[in-house]
């Protein structure tokens, strides 16, 4: 069993810094769990304290039923691969993948079968004899990762392994690792900043900010339905347009920003009512909005920004006259003119309603 308990941890440091405040979470054996959120939120500090790097300054840290605050780093049984890969430069990737197992003194038959079997797994088998200096950034990363391996730990933990590969081999490798977790189905919680590793990756998101969790959830019922605006505007590349904006009742409630005017969809009504004529935040997602129209979209017309032609899809940067910068997602072939004015279609079942003051979701009934 390697289920991971927090509870009520808090990680204060000299001087009163706040590191990570009142955190309490529960990793399920053999989850893939994502710690996601920007620099300084404290996600990798709450990794070092799991891994026994970190001490806690309060708040109790449960390895399936046993409380491991005081365990030393090496008696957790957890393996951790870092950022920098932390390899020993001097050490062939033979010597490096068994350092570990050598401290443990693992008798030299086993240690021999353990190295050759991951090796085999990472596909690393040809570079057992090469130094680190001799590897590339994306074979490093497999060492390190298989050090971790080798060891056959009750769990993994990640902080940020990928970040210093080059886009195509970061690609290759999220897949390589959700491979190998599902087979091994141990327990991983992964460290990232990256949202599109976050979606792909993980059986589940914690996102934080501050050092707080702020949602915990399905990738993608996170993405759906984001608690606030920080969830909503850090998850997903683009991230939804955030817009100011008010709920006006004429014949029905409707969603004004500049010249944008969304009719709020009967099933919304009932949640949204306690806003009526007061300000609100809107969220749109960039792919809710189409350049041809279909029943039920709302018409707008824009004025082009910017282009981005990506391959796949294609991201227009437009303004909404008297109100703000938008993002779209549009079809691969879609081009226009810079300063040009452009009728975009946008489907107000998608929408997303913010409190200005709190910045929390305004509940809502599922967009169909």
């Amino acid at each position: 069993m390697a289920e991971i308990r927090l509870s009520g941890v808090n990680k204060v440091y000299p001087g009163n810094v706040t590191a990570v405040e009142d955190l309490n979470l529960d990793v399920r054996d053999g989850e893939f769990m994502i710690l996601l959120g920007p620099s300084g939120c404290g996600k990798s500090t709450t990794l070092r304290m799991i891994a026994g790097l970190e001490t806690i300054t309060s708040g109790d840290l449960y390895l399936a039923d046993k409380r491991i605050n005081d365990v030393d780093p090496r008696d957790r049984d957890l393996a951790i691969v870092f950022q920098n890969y932390a390899l020993y430069p001097h050490m062939t990737v033979r010597d490096n993948l068994s350092f570990g197992l050598r401290l443990r003194h693992v008798p030299r038959e086993d240690i021999a079968r353990r190295v050759d079997e991951v090796a085999a797994m990472l596909g690393i088998g040809p570079l057992l004899d090469r130094k680190p200096a001799a590897l590339s950034g994306g074979q490093r990363q497999r060492v390190a990762l298989g050090r971790a391996l080798v060891r056959d730990p009750v769990a993994f933990l990640f902080d940020e392994p990928l970040s210093n590969l080059d886009a195509k081999l970061r690609a290759s490798m999220r897949t390589e690792l959700i491979k190998l977790h599902h087979q091994l189905g141990r327990t991983i919680i992964h460290v990232t900043h990256d949202q599109v590793e976050a979606m792909t990756m993980g059986q589940r998101v914690c996102i934080m900010k501050d050092g707080r969790i702020v949602q915990v959830g399905e990738p993608i019922e996170v993405y759906r339905n984001p608690v606030n605006t920080f969830v909503a505007g850090f998850l997903a590349s683009p991230p939804m347009n955030l817009l100011p904006a008010r709920l006006e009742d004429g014949q029905g409630l409707s969603v004004v920003h500049g010249s944008l005017r969304l009719p709020v969809p009967a099933e919304f009504s009932a949640s949204f009512a306690a806003y009526r004529s007061k300000p609100v935040i809107l969220g749109l997602r960039p792919e809710d909005m189409y350049v041809p129209d279909a029943p039920g979209l709302v018409a707008v017309d824009v004025k082009v920004a910017a282009v981005e032609a990506l391959g796949p899809e294609t991201v227009l940067v437009s303004e909404i006259a008297g109100g703000a910068e938008i993002s779209s997602r549009l079809g691969r072939e879609f081009s226009a003119r810079i300063g040009s004015i452009q009728r975009l279609h946008i489907d107000p079942r998608q929408m997303h309603l913010f409190d200005p003051e709190t910045t929390s979701a305004i509940p809502r009934n599922h967009a169909a």
